[in-house]
C-alpha cells in the first residue's frame, strides 16, 4: 500500500504544480487593466487567459522534470536496495 501511495502522489506532482501556477498567475494580476493598461483593459481578457495557459503549462513541465528526477532516484535506490540483498558469491 505504501509503494501505490507514494507513486500515485509522485504521478500528482504535475498536476499540483500546474494548478499552483496558474492559480498564483490569476492571483497576481487582478485585473487585465494591469496588463495592458487602462485603454486596452476591456478586450484583454482572453490575453490573461493565454496568460495563464502559459503559466499552467510551466507548472506542468516543471512538475514532470520533478516527478521524472525523484522517480529515477528512487529506482537507483530499490536497485541498489535489491543488489545488496542478493549474495553475490559462490557458485549457484
Amino acid at each position: 500500500m505504501r509503494i501505490i501511495l507514494r507513486h500515485f502522489l509522485l504521478a500528482m506532482l504535475p498536476l499540483v504544480f500546474g494548478i499552483a501556477a496558474g492559480w498564483g498567475f490569476a492571483f497576481s494580476v487582478p485585473s487585465c487593466g494591469r496588463l495592458v493598461g487602462p485603454v486596452f483593459g476591456p478586450k484583454c481578457h482572453w490575453k490573461q487567459l493565454e496568460y495563464q495557459i502559459q503559466f499552467h503549462m510551466g507548472g506542468v513541465a516543471f512538475g514532470c522534470l520533478l516527478a521524472a528526477s525523484l522517480g529515477a532516484g528512487m529506482e537507483l535506490r530499490r536497485r541498489r536496495a535489491v543488489q545488496r540483498a542478493t549474495p553475490t558469491g559462490g557458485a549457484s
